[in-house]
């Protein structure tokens, strides 16, 4: 048994970290959790947890919430620019998996795990920007924070993002985000527009020539109810360049891009507002982890680029892992060795994946799209089978078996 003595120190509050604090929480340990922005809700577009990321919420307690404030997504039927059907993946995942897809805000998850921490008696600290990590033997590791207050603990935890200041702890010279090209725009619409045409508990994703486009329902509410997001090449502007732009210039750019793709998609451009663009952004493989006391996890040892849809799924993974780690007792440096060993194959498989899925998002020519779209309906039924690793996997199996990178990594989605 653990003592409840030690104490974990985790930086950052997006999924990884709420969702770790609370499974150490309940381990033994005692935690305190460390956000660098303020605490807001309302923040952030449309994404799904997966059956096996919806498994470790089932186990936090919120799946139920998620499922109830969300949409179940039992398929993603794939179209061409025309809107001829090129194919559909996944179908009954409760029944095969044990739990369904969820579409749902970001937000409404976050703020659900935020409250579930705070009600599980994690120690939440806001506005509280990592400047640097003191990890000094026979001394508690330290955490030091730009407005010159610091923390001590027994170890701490990397959960800071894409852009984490952990990683940069545990690899001084070690890779930066760097920008993959591709922009997203995402935002939500009436239900009406999209609940109309029928799509159900479906997710209707469109290939064009250049980009991608995506929509299905993910909430109750018929104000906001359904969520879009369009994946295209940069064309040399960024996030923070469209965000500087006002939205009826941001929406008749949509328009631009998007004309004569199929319906509903230009009729959610005309009612979209509050349109959020963010830089597509990848990391390089990580040789290590962790450093001495200090462990990476979720998009901060492993980000992943949104095209398999995955990235907080296997940050919920990554939560549920080190907790069933840590109750083991092990020396942590053990621990932590054990933790990378069995998530990193499965984890970069995963974003191998959505890599070579991001490329059939960028231009091409009428007769490459046409090629690829003819490709893609032959390969879609045989692919989707393959599929089935990343949402049979469960974290809490202590015996689940490190998987093997390179094994039916040929999916087309």
């Amino acid at each position: 048994m653990v003592s409840r003595s030690r104490k974990a120190l985790i930086i950052g509050a997006g999924i990884a970290g709420p969702a770790a604090a609370i499974l150490l929480k309940r381990a033994g340990f005692n935690v305190e959790l460390f956000e660098a922005w303020p605490y807001s809700a309302g923040i952030g577009g449309g994404l799904q947890i997966a059956p096996n990321g919806m498994r470790v919420l089932a186990e936090i307690g919120v799946a139920d919430d998620m499922i109830a404030a969300g949409s179940v997504a039992d398929s993603f039927d794939f179209r061409s620019q025309s809107g001829r059907k090129i194919g559909s993946i996944n179908g009954n995942m409760v029944r095969r998996f044990g739990q369904p897809a969820v579409n749902m805000r970001r937000s409404t998850l976050l703020e659900a795990i935020v409250n579930k921490a705070w009600c599980e008696n994690v120690e939440l600290r806001f506005e509280k920007r990592l400047a640097r990590i003191e990890d000094r033997a026979d001394r508690p590791i330290v955490a030091h924070f730009t407005d010159g207050s610091s923390a001590e603990g027994d170890f701490l935890i990397g959960a800071d993002g894409v852009h984490s200041m952990v990683r940069q702890h545990v690899l001084p010279d070690g890779p930066r985000p760097f920008d993959t090209g591709l922009i997203g725009f995402g935002g939500f619409v009436p239900r009406a527009l999209i609940e109309d045409t029928g799509i159900g508990q479906r997710v209707e994703a469109t290939f064009g020539t250049s980009g991608f486009f995506g929509y299905g329902l993910c909430s109750p509410d018929p104000q906001c109810g359904a969520m879009w997001w369009s994946t295209q090449p940069s064309q040399g502007l960024n996030a923070a360049a469209y965000r500087a732009m006002d939205q009826e210039v941001i929406r008749h750019h949509l328009l631009d891009f998007h004309a004569g793709w199929h319906e509903p998609i230009p009729s959610i451009l005309h009612a979209a507002d509050n349109i959020v663009a963010t830089d597509t952004l990848d990391v390089a493989t990580l040789p290590v982890w962790s450093r001495g006391r200090t462990l990476l996890i979720g998009d901060a040892a492993h980000a992943t680029s949104p095209h398999a849809g995955q990235g907080a799924s296997l940050a919920l993974e990554d939560a549920m892992r080190l907790a069933c780690l840590m109750r083991e007792g092990r020396d942590l440096g053990q621990t932590f060795q054990a933790f990378e060993q069995q998530r990193r194959p499965r984890a970069e498989r995963i974003v191998a994946i959505a890599r070579r899925n991001g490329n059939s998002k960028r231009e091409f020519s009428a007769t490459g799209a046409w090629l690829r779209d003819h490709m893609f309906k032959i390969l879609i039924p045989i692919t989707s089978r393959g599929m089935d690793f990343m949402y049979a996997y469960d974290a809490g199996n202590l015996t689940s078996r490190p998987e093997r990178s390179g094994q039916r990594d040929r999916q087309a989605a």
